[in-house]
């Protein structure tokens, strides 16, 4: 029992180290304050029960998500997650669809690799053949392991061209967003609506119930729900990348030069997204928000936005 304060007192928390103002700082989750769920004046006994019971329900989530792997799937990362995001646009749901596939393929290539494998070993081992087969060539099955593979590519790569023109052609449009990279926060233009505004990580102590650190800003974009809308990004110092994974949307953001992409959001919601180039000391520090509603509401926002002050502090 001594040993066990001695450890506790010799290594606190992580969230009891560092500048609690600075977004870098580590406080842990609310289960890590309450040393997993359980309170101080419990019995040590009972404690190590609900800590084995977590790592049981930690260790069942891997499997399950390794079996299963759609059952992680949110607008945001979760602990344990092992899986893409859940798409909410055409060219996620493609890409999703598409790494399915490609799932099954190899899963089929590696059971055939492996049914061949314990064939050869079981049929031509030692104890079977005295005297070792001395052929070197067979043109049948030469030409077969070369044709399958090939046309197994072709087979793959019809829907990923197809995928890809959709990921790089931008649609008719009826939004514009610029996006443009700076260190270390984002800001963001609506040429077309005459709107422009700086996008900073909230510091944790600013954070509000509900909101995720490391993930939230002071301002998110707001988009209108089934609209195609392009997004224009660009650098003001180092290269930076602006990535969505919900929305299967990665562009890097390069000082001198405008890149493209776009997205329709089927579904209202935030979704998050961060920087996906290294670019220096605070690059895990740069969040993007997107926030989708109905047009509606993205009318509202306008004339709010148009009516208050700019936030744009420069670069």
């Amino acid at each position: 029992m001594g040993d066990l304060k001695f450890l506790t007192n010799a290594f606190p928390p992580l969230g009891s180290r560092g500048d609690p103002e600075s977004p870098s700082h580590y406080s842990g989750s609310q289960d890590e304050k309450n040393i997993e769920g359980c309170h101080p004046e419990e019995p040590l006994q009972g404690r190590a029960q609900d800590l084995l019971q977590k790592e049981k329900r930690k260790w069942f989530t891997f499997l399950l998500c390794l079996f299963f792997p759609t059952c992680a799937t949110a607008a945001f990362p979760k602990p344990w997650q092992m899986y893409y995001q859940e798409p909410v646009t055409p060219v996620m749901e493609h890409l999703y669809d598409f790494h399915a596939t490609l799932l099954w393929i190899e899963g089929a290539i590696v059971l055939l690799v492996a049914i061949l494998l314990i064939f050869a070993i079981v049929r031509f081992r030692a104890s079977r053949n005295k005297t070792p087969s001395k052929t070197a060539h067979n043109t049948l099955l030469e030409i077969i392991w070369t044709a399958i593979p090939v046309l197994v590519l072709v087979f793959i790569a019809f829907p990923s061209f197809k995928l890809l023109y959709m990921m790089d052609v931008t649609p008719k449009s009826d939004l514009t967003i610029k996006a443009i990279g700076n260190q270390w926060y984002w800001t963001y233009e609506y040429p077309d609506q005459d709107i422009r505004f700086d996008s900073n990580i909230l510091a944790e102590s600013q954070l509000k119930p509900g909101q995720f650190r490391l993930l939230e800003v002071d301002n998110r974009v707001m988009v209108p729900t089934n609209t195609n809308v392009r997004v224009i990004t660009t650098s003001t110092d180092v290269l930076h990348s602006w990535a969505v994974p919900a929305f299967g949307v990665k562009r890097d953001s390069v000082p001198g030069r405008l890149n493209e992409t776009w997205f329709n959001v089927k579904k209202e919601g935030v979704y998050y997204g961060q920087c996906s180039e290294l670019c220096g000391v605070k690059h895990g520090f740069m969040p993007i928000v997107i926030e989708a509603v109905s047009p509606e509401k993205f009318k509202q926002w306008v004339a709010s936005k148009k009516s208050a002050p700019q936030t744009h502090s420069g670069g």
